[in-house]
């Protein structure tokens, strides 16, 4: 019933910041884990943040105490601000919703992914 709209990606230089903004249309939006996702050109897709309804986080090594993750659930909208940015940061970024319907089965939803790249 979610579907993702994903913006914010672009250029930016080593050091800086980009804020990625993930914004779901439906009614079951607060009810979703929400996550970011990227994947780079050779890699496999890993996670680097997720964030329950009830505003837990979880972050990947690699961006802890570099990116933020957010959500409101009002506005149905969840967001990474991502600092600090380093040349191996840049990759597709997905925006992801998940709910665990069973023990064995969850529902995936994905957004259409957004470009970040860090120069050298």
């Amino acid at each position: 019933q979610v579907q993702l709209v994903e913006s914010g990606g672009g250029l930016v230089q080593p050091g800086g910041s980009l804020r990625l903004s993930c914004a779901a249309s439906g009614s079951i939006f607060s009810i979703y884990v929400m996550g970011w996702y990227r994947q780079a050109p050779g890699n496999q897709r890993e996670l680097v943040a997720s964030i329950t309804p009830g505003g837990s986080t979880n972050y990947a090594d690699f961006v802890k105490g570099r990116f933020t993750i957010s959500r409101d659930n009002a506005k149905n909208m969840v967001y990474l601000q991502m600092n600090s940015l380093k040349p191996e940061d840049t990759a597709v970024y997905y925006c992801n919703a998940n709910r665990r319907l069973t023990t064995a089965v969850a529902y995936n939803l994905w957004g259409q992914g957004t470009q970040v790249t860090v120069s050298s």
